[in-house]
């Protein structure tokens, strides 16, 4: 029985490692999202889906995946600010166990729209966090989704005074919640290593870090895969 295991990025900048280690090839383009294929071993295929940046995106390579494809594992890997996370440094990686939208708001407080408002939790990322002497693999913690690049300092305090330690991301929780839709949650692991504080600095740092960062969660998806 083949295993079809399926890794989504947002930028072809974190897909192209990734690309280059399995040996993967581009069987289909949509208008802004490309899908690439390959084995790891004889029975386990790869998926790798580079969605492009934001909820809706990767809303749609999620959904588009699980309609074609019989897939065994989900999993979303890139970059991710540090929100007041005293104990995090760039190049860390963390496997998240807490899911928000940090820019959904609703009046109402009906448990109707629990879909959009509760945090969405995955069970597995609740070990001991390991020092791997290169960087730190931190086994839980908060990740807080939104459709914003945050680089901005008054933006990043007001999200610490809400979540307190946390990480920041694009994507996570709209794989999640189509994932949810499809009652495929279990399958699910989200590796995100840390790129940048979230601050004044971010726009350059996140992407002067990302070869070296990406290299350190590249160990943890070969582990996971």
């Amino acid at each position: 029985m083949e295993l079809i295991k399926a890794i989504f990025t947002a930028m072809k900048e974190e897909a192209d490692i990734i690309i280059k280690k399995y040996d993967l090839k581009e069987v289909k383009k949509l208008s802004n999202i490309i899908i690439y294929e390959g084995y790891r071993e004889e029975d386990e295929k790869i998926v790798l889906v580079v969605s492009g940046i934001g909820k809706v995106q990767m809303a749609i390579g999620v959904s588009y995946i699980f309609e074609n494809y019989d897939v065994f594992k989900v999993i979303n890997i890139g970059i991710a600010g540090n929100i007041g996370w005293d104990d995090l440094k760039v190049g860390d990686v963390v496997l998240p166990n807490t899911f928000i939208q940090h820019d959904a708001y609703l009046p109402s407080k009906s448990e109707e729209f629990d879909y959009l408002k509760a945090p969405i939790f995955l069970d597995y990322a609740i070990w001991e966090n390991l020092d791997l002497k290169k960087f730190w693999l931190i086994m839980n913690g908060i990740c807080i989704t939104g459709d914003q690049f945050i680089d901005d300092e008054e933006k990043m305090r007001t999200l610490k005074e809400n979540f307190w330690e946390c990480i920041v991301d694009m994507e996570a929780f709209s794989l999640l919640s189509v994932a949810r839709e499809f009652d495929a949650l279990e399958k699910c692991v989200v590796i995100k290593w840390i790129s940048d504080g979230a601050d004044a600095d971010a726009k350059d740092a996140h992407m002067n870090n990302l070869e070296f960062a990406m290299n350190n969660s590249i160990i943890i998806l070969d582990s996971i895969l």
